[in-house]
């Protein structure tokens, strides 16, 4: 269960927020506040998992409240605004709900939400199928299973599916290979991570996924040839 609480000067949003949260059985909503002050001293009491935050309130925007927060907290922004929502996203929000918006708009966020509560609470357990990345300022799930290969450049990396589409993601190529599953995955270059099963053919220094060539850096060989096996 998502413990949150929405912070909106505005009552009617509010009152439709408390509506959906009721018909959904994995969020308890805690509480809901028009003062931003009151919200601030709550969230220096009490914990919670998820935000709604509305974006454009007088004397101090949702953004500027999220960025004060000393909790980590997901948030997900409701604004009648939606040039807010690259800003918003830039803050690693959940997700960016556009006023006026319907319930199957507000559970496709909150389930989002749930999902990632569960990968964070369970990054360790071996049966993790997932990965949650930020791309083109939305969270994307991907399945392990459909990632062939991961490319790196300057401070971007490209993650190559298996339908032949790719997803930018700002973050080092070290970082996501600890979110990897070792047994799944082998950097090969310090450009390059490959999905192992993908591998159709390896040929001196270079292997080959769906068609493209990879190489295989010298001071990977023996990492990589300790988990392939031809």
């Amino acid at each position: 269960m998502l413990k949150a609480i929405a912070i909106d000067d505005e009552p009617l949003p509010l009152e439709l927020l408390q509506k959906f949260c009721s018909k959904t059985d994995f969020v308890s909503l805690e509480k809901t506040f028009t003062n931003i002050s009151e919200a601030q001293k709550y969230l220096s009491e009490f914990s919670v998992d998820l935000l709604f935050l509305d974006i454009h309130m007088p004397k101090l925007s949702g953004i500027e409240l999220y960025k004060s927060l000393k909790q980590e907290v997901m948030v997900i922004f409701t604004t009648a605004y939606s040039e807010y929502a690259i800003e918003g996203f830039n803050l690693n929000a959940t997700d960016y709900l556009l006023k006026p918006f319907s319930y199957e708009r507000f559970l496709t966020a909150v389930s989002k939400a749930n999902d990632y509560y569960d990968y964070q609470h369970n990054k360790k357990n071996p049966d993790i199928q997932n990965i949650y990345v930020r791309s083109n300022y939305q969270l994307h799930k991907i399945s392990f299973k459909n990632i062939l290969l991961i490319e790196s450049f300057a401070d971007y990396l490209d993650i190559h599916l298996k339908d032949k589409s790719k997803l930018t993601v700002r973050m080092p190529l070290k970082n996501i290979m600890e979110k990897l599953p070792p047994n799944s995955f082998v950097r090969v270059h310090r450009s390059f991570i490959v999905a192992i099963n993908h591998v159709e053919k390896v040929q001196q220094n270079k292997l080959f996924i769906a068609g493209r060539e990879i190489p295989i850096g010298t001071n990977y060989k023996d990492s990589f040839f300790s988990k392939f096996q031809y």
